[in-house]
């Protein structure tokens, strides 16, 4: 909490981007290999990476980074569901306003998600996509998948989240699974570019998605959410399926 409440270069920005599944760049070059002399993130990050709080992999640059191809970066990522929660609890306590508010409406999100809200859930979808949280390069459903899973950033307390989970005939965008304490629903959530989220809920049912939670006796939840390039908008649908599933 220490480190990261330091906020180098908008260090949270880049933990909330961990935590909702993404890797980011780091620069492990100058790390002065201590716990004291930090001159920017990348010391910071290099630490948790050498602590074991982070994994980190060097990539040929081709991966986006710039575009000197054949050159390495590297990137660090959360390695796994315990790691994640204990991120999203120094998350919650973070003193930085901005962070505050987005696990607040994060919060929110999922609430009006279980509620069956679509109205409040395209809005929050909306609201993160037009933030500074959002990817540089909104064109396709992958910056779309990204955006998602930053805006339910708070429900990793309460879910174990896997994305491209195969299931029934085809393989779901992303599934929340509730913890083993968890009283709520299992979501399944199904990404559409200039398409609809009514067709969104219809291939989760379809193709069968919902089957992941067939050996689960609560209720499923179905999103679609769909971004239209050329209206600049999300339009989510909600559906929940009740009891046990067949």
């Amino acid at each position: 909490m220490t480190y990261i409440d330091m906020n180098y270069d908008g260090l949270q920005n880049d933990v909330a981007r961990l935590i909702a599944g993404e890797s980011i760049v780091v620069d492990t070059d100058f790390f002065r290999n201590d716990v004291e002399s930090f001159t920017c993130k990348d010391d910071i990050l290099t630490l948790l990476i050498h602590l074991g709080y982070l994994t980190y992999e060097e990539v040929s640059d081709s991966y986006g980074a710039d575009e000197n191809d054949g050159e390495m970066t590297g990137l660090a990522r959360i390695p796994n569901e315990e790691v994640r929660a204990e991120f999203e609890k120094i998350l919650r306590s973070a003193r930085h306003e901005r962070l505050m508010e987005l696990v607040k409406k994060s919060d929110h999100l999922l609430a009006d998600t279980l509620a069956g809200d679509t109205e409040a859930v395209a809005a929050a979808i909306q609201d993160v996509h037009d933030s500074e949280y959002a990817p540089a390069f909104y064109n396709d459903e992958q910056s779309l998948r990204y955006v998602v899973k930053l805006a339910y950033l708070s429900c990793v307390d309460q879910y174990a989240k896997v994305e491209e989970m195969p299931s029934g005939h085809g393989i779901a965008d992303i599934v929340f699974l509730p913890k083993r304490r968890s009283p709520l629903p299992g979501m399944v959530v199904e990404l559409k570019w200039n398409k609809s989220a009514g067709g969104a809920v219809s291939q989760i049912k379809e193709n069968g998605y919902q089957k992941i939670f067939e050996n689960y006796g609560g209720d499923v939840i179905l999103v679609g959410i769909n971004y239209d390039k050329k209206t600049k908008k999300h339009v989510c649908e909600i559906e929940r399926i009740g009891g046990r599933l067949a």
